[in-house]
């Protein structure tokens, strides 16, 4: 039995008295719960161990209990709040530092050696391959959110929680895996989608070790920049299926120097480029057929057939020559991603 010093003088003073406990009493109270929890007492024990004290050393001869059963329902309250306060100062603790790990995890600002010891706290092993899913939705989301909170529950309730980190960052849902265990990945994009009223979900590619986490998250946040960009409906975004975009914009200036030759024509008429910019995409994306770009832009065949038409005395480039369309469709493309015109490089 763990208990607390002087606390039957305290019954006793309660007792002779009527006094109750002053600030300073209960603050020592308060201090010796937190020690308890520290040393690994249950706040279960220190009631019932302090209850029975109470049992043994009731003071004789008491003309009233009401004052002996005060002192000792406040003095039981300020342990449980000393016992409570340690807690939450280890939870808040635990968070800190799982958060500080996830920071440096994403964005690669620790040395290997200690970051993978902190990993291995969390249930990772950075010495195999894993992959990154991250989700957006209408709103930012942080840590303890309903929604994280419920995403979080279905995923750990489905596989545990050993290999798996779920967090957030940046406003996001973050979900770290194995790279052998695509269906977690698969899961957590499907909860997510749905928690998030629709929101969008992109999984990198799996990759090696500490850095191999960086890149699969920063692929998965391309793919989440190149879904707005291109006007990708896909809920679930996977950055192996884009790998072309990045190839295709790795030389940025080359890629504007494409845009503005091949399409800055288009500057000078009179709506803008952005109807023939529109014509050329539901073109391209309808696999050029006309009728099914007519369908989707709600026009004629034969008013695309003339906006086609246009775009070739404009460009020079004809949308319908294959020798063409090769060097124009990676130029709308490249206009996409680079949101030309509103931003000119």
């Amino acid at each position: 039995m763990q208990t607390f010093t002087g606390f039957n003088a305290l019954l006793a003073a309660a007792a002779s008295t009527g006094r109750t406990l002053d600030e300073s009493e209960l603050e020592r109270l308060r201090s010796f719960g937190e020690r308890s929890a520290a040393d690994g007492i249950t706040l279960r024990a220190l009631v019932v161990d302090h209850l029975a004290l109470t049992r043994t050393a009731w003071p004789a001869k008491t003309p009233s209990a009401e004052q002996v059963l005060r002192t000792v329902q406040r003095a039981v309250e300020a342990l449980c709040e000393g016992h409570e306060r340690a807690q939450q100062l280890a939870v808040r603790h635990q968070e800190a530092a799982r958060r500080e790990f996830i920071d440096d995890l994403l964005y690669g600002r620790s040395e290997l050696g200690p970051l993978v010891e902190r990993a291995e706290q969390f249930g990772l092993r950075l010495s195999l391959a894993h992959a990154v899913a991250v989700a957006e939705g209408p709103a930012p989301y942080a840590e303890g959110d309903a929604v994280p909170r419920a995403v979080e529950k279905a995923v750990t309730l489905r596989f545990g929680e050993r290999s798996i980190l779920l967090t957030t960052k940046d406003g996001r849902l973050v979900c770290i895996a194995p790279g052998d265990q695509r269906d977690v990945l698969a899961y957590f994009a499907k909860h997510a989608h749905d928690r998030t009223d629709g929101g969008r979900v992109a999984i990198g590619r799996p990759h090696p070790g500490a850095g191999g986490v960086v890149h699969s998250y920063n692929e998965a946040l391309q793919a989440l920049h190149l879904a707005d960009r291109l006007g990708l409906e896909d809920p679930v975004l996977h950055a192996g299926d884009l790998l072309v975009y990045p190839v295709l914009t790795r030389d940025r200036q080359a890629m504007a120097d494409l845009v503005r030759t091949t399409l800055g024509p288009l500057l000078k008429t009179r709506n803008g480029p952005q109807p023939h910019l529109e014509t050329l995409t539901a073109y391209f994306d309808s696999g050029c057929v006309t009728t099914q770009a007519a369908r989707h832009l709600a026009i004629s065949v034969r008013a695309l057939t003339y906006r086609l038409k246009r775009i070739h005395e404009l460009t020079g480039s004809d949308p319908t020559d294959p020798r063409h369309r090769y060097a124009l469709q990676t130029a709308v493309i490249g206009a996409r991603i680079l949101n030309w015109p509103e931003q000119k490089r």
